[in-house]
């Protein structure tokens, strides 16, 4: 029985055009885009309320206005754009507030 040639040489292709896939280091100038930093540092919104249980409460209710919105629409954007601020915020508040001591 002859063997199967294998193609491990060969440069891999896109799934549907046959072009060479891009390699890592042609992706966004060499690095990988979720691994880098946006450049625009994330700004807290101290106006939304102080404790988790209540940011958990919009973020629910931002949510649903998000799932009824068309797709695009300018409701779709706002809620997403209060589900940032709102997860920001979140975050601002898990975070600890002093380093541990060693």
């Amino acid at each position: 029985m002859a063997k199967k040639k294998s193609n491990r040489d060969q440069p891999k292709t896109g799934k549907r055009d046959g072009k060479p896939a891009a390699r890592a280091e042609e992706v966004a100038g060499g690095q990988h885009h979720a691994a880098r930093a946006h450049g625009i540092p994330a700004q807290v919104d101290t106006s939304l309320p102080a404790t988790r249980e209540e940011l958990l409460v919009l973020h629910a209710d931002a949510r649903r206005r998000r799932a009824a919105a068309p797709l695009g629409s300018d409701a779709f954007r706002a809620a997403v754009d209060e589900i940032a601020r709102i997860e920001i915020r979140v975050a601002s508040i898990e975070q600890p507030q002093d380093p541990p001591r060693s």
